[in-house]
């Protein structure tokens, strides 16, 4: 079975930084394009960033300069890394993968979500 799993949460100042890590395990073929997520309060999941297998990245209007995204493939491991943070950057954070576990079976997963809180 496969999971997706976020650490690096939690309750940073505004200017701060933090670093977020996504780690996949379980039957793993072999994961395609991985991302970052988040939702605040009252307000819609939103994509952050996107990294493809080979490492193209997209990231939102508003996160880019500030945030990174990038991923290590021998790992099965995502990160993101935040500095700059503004209050408006509070939200559960979560990670996603498109993961094969044989050749032709491609699903999306997410991690559980991981709460990232910038105090003014």
């Amino acid at each position: 079975q496969v999971q997706l799993m976020e650490s690096g949460g939690g309750l940073v100042q505004a200017g701060g930084s933090l670093g977020l890590d996504c780690f996949a395990s379980g039957i793993i073929f072999r994961i395609n394009t991985m991302g970052w997520y988040r939702q605040a309060p009252g307000k819609q999941r939103e994509l952050v960033a996107t990294i493809t297998r080979d490492y193209r990245t997209t990231y939102a209007d508003s996160v880019k300069g500030r945030f990174t995204i990038s991923r290590d493939n021998t790992k099965n491991t995502l990160y993101l890394q935040m500095v700059s943070l503004k209050p408006e950057d509070t939200a559960v954070y979560y990670c996603t993968a498109e993961i094969l576990i044989n050749s032709w079976n491609q699903k999306d997963y997410w991690g559980p979500g991981t709460q990232v809180t910038v105090s003014s």
